[in-house]
């Protein structure tokens, strides 16, 4: 007895499938959109083709459970392409008008934490082919001395394409080739941007000059046409000549209006002139008709170099430029420079002194200093020298030395910069020079050396500066390699010596220095002091918020920490339930280091201490939030998405049944479940069916199963889940269960299930019913209804009368269907009644590597008035289609038919059924128990030991 129960233990089936049901994830991409051709390169790597401007759709196929989440990303592309800096979240990418620098590698990246991501690519080519460019050049040189020339033109056609482009020329009609005769030369230069084609002509005779035409194909390709451009060569033809009306250099006043005119002097074809400007485009208000450009009313920021260019595609484009200088100044600065050689940085009687002079302005070599002495011009003498382009100084700077300083030479000295003759104001800077003047020197106020704010408020850096005359005070940061100020300036210049910031932010804390800038002050080594800013900020903490689940009675610890700060320390930390504060934990011992964090102990979870705990942590500036959310209800189920089309109609009926499939994400971290919620509602309606559907232990991995029944075709319904334990309710979960018939298609829409019409066969199957069959058919061929028997009911046939021919043939093809398993069982319903019947195929296109048939059953023959069922067994490699091919016979009565096609996965059953017989998909309420079949062996194993 004891050996009976163990072999019955052993027998007896799981309810449902444990562990293995966790997958981790797997992806296949294919394709759809306005793809060419898809096809495998030298190296079996998937090459996907499209044309320039067409729209990309690329669809990750995935499987594994929990869902897999989906990443698009992309390289091998243009640096500038927008998409090669984001990724797309969703299982399809689509890209309308697709550019060419948005080909390259695309990845699809699936992840759903089991096992390691799978990552699939496939390399997609852009297809274009841009208009050709012909250029003519010539060379004339000298052979044999100087009795004659030889002239030789050099027609050069240039295109950008994917892939590669053919060139054909043309003299004419006739079409060129390189040996054609000696006069004639093709070949392809080195060095050249682009795809590109010399025709070189040799010595020029009188038939050479003529029309020729280049035409480039990429041999029609995603279906781009050829594309031509034709050049006239005459005896005339000549590269453009220009000349100016205004030297290339043109000095004017501000407020002046500007007229140049570009002159051609030669060129065949006539030219084509433009006019641009560099840096940027033509000023605003500038106008540019032909060869004339006019700028209205010029201004300084019109300076620039404008070039005029004339092309007619012969020789080299010819090409003047005027420099514009509208006259300027500005910046006036000076500097005082002591005795050199004797390394001085004061000002002594007796020494050398130089005051050095300098504005900048267009154009610059025209400016002229004046030298004033207390208001007065300075006389020129051996003590006194002006001299002019000191290499130490910027380009033409004034400098005024004085010699062997007497104490005559105190006084007040003024520089002058002007313009003769121009309309331009003067500028001036003023030095006094006395025994006041002394050097400069530069420290931090008192107090000041540190200044500490708060984030989001303005600080003040301050640097006091003495000395006569008083430089301003340069500022730059000293703590960061190459790090820019808040203005976004290396350097930053402040008369007042003070740095104002405004709303300063964590990253400006560091080390600034201050230091004495060297025009308008000494020539001297500059002087500088350093000033630290400590910016203030609120703390960071983690977790910003944690999802904590345990089961009833057990112990909770909740740990809030401090990540950064400033300060970097705990100033308080308090804790809340439900928004009432709670005891402050355990203080730490004054001993012990400072606490980067906070905790909390919670004893046992109850109903009571379930709910929302805050932690807030301080630091004097601010506080930041830890949110813990604790209770032990369970987690959300997790539906199985592997199943394909777990649906089940019958088109009598119009109703359809759906297998929900799930697994419980987490069960053990909760009290054990006891049954779910189960609410069904229809789309566009308020009211649902709720029940509740007991289970015993349910175990992580374990898929549980639930027929839901009496689904209206063809509406959508949504379902939520909801797990309930001694705690109550857990979180829910939702999915839209949509009607499909993919998996069993009765071809009563019209959309037939998305099965479409192959657009390489002959002719076309049609769908019709007994109400819409032709009644002056032929007799004696096709069937009288569909499977059903009813007159309503619609099937597919071909029809084989006039104008089809022996032989044609026409193609139904399956929507795409992913592999989520290695067999499937291609079931559907034939009807071959005639005497001229030929046959019927079933092909499998495999979408793994590229588009291949593969034939999976075929049918040839009159086989009676009467429905037949096959079951066809197929493994695909990878995402497939099916495809019904049905093939004319000899004659006009050989129409065939088919119907109720069903798609399932694993191994076709073993007996046929009735082929007569319409077969009722089963429906329960109740969760599904699998493998039936495995009672029958069971009970007669159980006899047999009886005996």
């Amino acid at each position: 007895m004891e050996v009976t129960c163990l072999l019955l233990l052993a027998l007896i089936p799981l309810h449902c499938r444990g562990q293995g049901v966790y997958a981790p994830a797997q992806a296949q991409i294919v394709h759809a959109g306005q793809a060419c051709v898809v096809k495998e390169d030298n190296i079996s790597e998937r090459v996907y083709t499209i044309r320039e401007g067409d729209t990309l759709v690329l669809q990750c196929l995935v499987t594994g459970h929990p869902r897999p989440q989906v990443r698009w990303t992309k390289t091998a592309g243009s640096a500038s392409d927008k998409f090669q800096e984001t990724s797309v979240f969703n299982e399809t990418l689509r890209i309308e008008r697709i550019a060419r620098t948005q080909g390259g590698r695309y990845y699809c990246k699936a992840e759903n934490g089991v096992g390691v991501p799978a990552i699939k690519s496939i390399r997609v080519d852009v297809q274009y082919l841009d208009e050709p460019v012909l250029t003519v050049h010539q060379t004339v040189s000298d052979v044999r001395g100087n009795f004659y020339q030889e002239k030789t033109v050099f027609l050069r056609c240039t295109v950008n394409s994917n892939p590669p482009a053919r060139f054909i020329w043309k003299r004419g009609s006739d079409t060129l080739s390189h040996s054609q005769d000696n006069g004639v030369d093709i070949y392809e230069p080195l060095y050249t941007q682009g795809e590109t084609k010399v025709l070189k002509l040799k010595n020029l005779r009188p038939q050479d000059y003529a029309s020729y035409t280049c035409q480039v194909s990429v041999r029609n390709v995603c279906g781009i046409p050829d594309k031509a451009i034709t050049f006239r060569l005459t005896n005339t033809t000549a590269p453009p000549a220009l000349k100016l009306s205004v030297n290339e250099t043109l000095v004017v006043n501000p407020g002046e209006n500007v007229t140049v005119q570009c002159l051609l002097t030669g060129g065949d074809p006539l030219p084509q002139l433009q006019w641009s400007h560099g840096p940027g485009p033509l000023p605003l208000g500038a106008l540019a008709q032909g060869g004339t450009l006019s700028i209205p009313s010029v201004q300084v920021r019109d300076s620039g170099y404008y070039n005029c260019t004339a092309t007619n595609n012969v020789g080299n484009p010819a090409k003047k430029t005027v420099n514009l200088l509208v006259r300027s100044m500005k910046n006036a600065t000076f500097q005082i420079t002591p005795d050199v050689i004797k390394e001085s940085e004061n000002i002594q009687l007796g020494q050398d002194l130089k005051l050095s002079c300098h504005v900048d302005a267009i154009p610059q070599e025209k400016v002229t200093y004046q030298w004033f002495k207390n208001g007065k011009p300075a006389r020129m003498s051996k003590r006194l020298l002006v001299t002019r382009n000191d290499p130490e100084l910027p380009a033409i700077t004034s400098s005024l030395e004085l010699i062997d300083l007497h104490f005559s030479d105190y006084g007040t000295y003024l520089c002058v910069a002007s313009f003769p003759g121009a309309p331009v104001p003067d500028l001036s800077v003023e030095v006094n020079i006395s025994s006041e003047t002394v050097p400069p020197t530069i420290s931090v106020p008192k107090g000041r050396a540190v200044v500490t704010v708060r984030e989001g408020s303005p600080a003040e850096l301050q640097c006091e500066v003495r000395g006569k005359p008083r430089p301003p005070v340069l500022w730059s940061r000293v703590d960061k390699e190459a790090a820019l100020l808040p203005s976004g300036l290396p350097l930053e210049e402040t008369p007042d010596g003070k740095l104002r910031l405004e709303h300063v932010s964590r990253d400006m804390s560091g080390t600034y220095r201050c230091q004495t800038a060297r025009y308008n002050g000494f020539n001297v080594r500059p002087r500088e002091a350093q000033v630290q800013l400590n910016v203030q900020f609120p703390p960071e903490v983690e977790p910003s918020s944690q999802d904590v689940r345990q089961a009833l009675g057990r112990p909770v610890l909740l740990r809030c920490s401090l990540l950064r700060g400033s300060p970097q320390r705990i100033a308080s930390a308090v804790w809340r339930f439900k928004g009432q504060l709670l005891p402050p934990p355990p203080a730490v011992p004054v001993a012990a280091e400072a606490p980067d964090h906070s905790e909390l102990r919670l004893d046992a979870v109850t109903r009571d201490s379930s709910g929302s705990y805050e932690c807030s942590i301080s630091n004097d500036v601010g506080s930041a939030t830890c949110l813990f959310q604790v209770s032990a209800k369970a987690y959300s189920p997790e539906f199985y998405f592997d199943t394909p089309n777990p649906t089940r109609s019958h088109k009598l009926s119009k109703n359809y049944s759906y297998v929900l499939q799930w697994t419980q994400r987490e069960p053990d971290a909760v009290d054990p479940l006891l049954n779910y919620r189960l609410s069904v509602r229809q789309l566009n309606q308020h009211n649902a069916m709720v029940k509740a559907i007991p289970v015993r232990r349910v175990e992580k991995g374990q898929l549980l199963e639930y027929i839901l029944t009496d689904l209206r075709v063809p509406h959508s319904y949504e379902v939520r889940l909801t797990p309930y334990t001694t705690f109550g309710a857990g979180d829910m979960a939702s999915r839209i269960i949509h009607y499909t018939e993919h998996n069993t298609c009765h071809f009563e829409d019209e959309k037939i299930c998305g099965y479409t019409q192959d657009l390489t066969d002959n002719f076309d199957w049609t769908r019709q019913n007994a109400l819409t069959q032709n009644p002056k058919r032929s007799p004696n061929t096709g069937p009288p209804t569909d499977i059903s028997g009813t007159p309503e009911g619609y099937y597919m046939f071909i029809e084989t009368s006039r104008p089809r021919e022996l032989g044609d043939r026409a193609r139904l093809v399956s929507p795409l269907y992913n592999a989520s398993a290695k067999f499937y069982c291609v079931s559907f319903f034939y009807h071959m009644y005639g005497k001229h019947i030929g046959s019927l195929n079933l092909l499998v296109r495999s979408r793994n590597k590229g588009a291949m048939d593969t034939h999976a059953w075929s049918l040839s023959g009159n086989k009676g008035n009467v429905w037949q069922q096959a079951h066809v067994p197929i493994n695909p490699s990878g995402p497939f289609q099916i495809i019904f091919e049905g093939v004319r016979g000899s004659g006009y009565l050989g129409d065939i038919a088919i119907d109720d096609v069903t798609l399932k996965k694993g191994e076709c059953p073993r007996k046929q059924m009735d082929p007569n017989k319409v077969v009722v998909m089963p429906g329960s309420g109740a969760p599904r128990q699998p493998h039936p079949q495995l009672w029958g062996p069971m009970i007669i194993f159980l006899l047999v030991l009886q005996r």
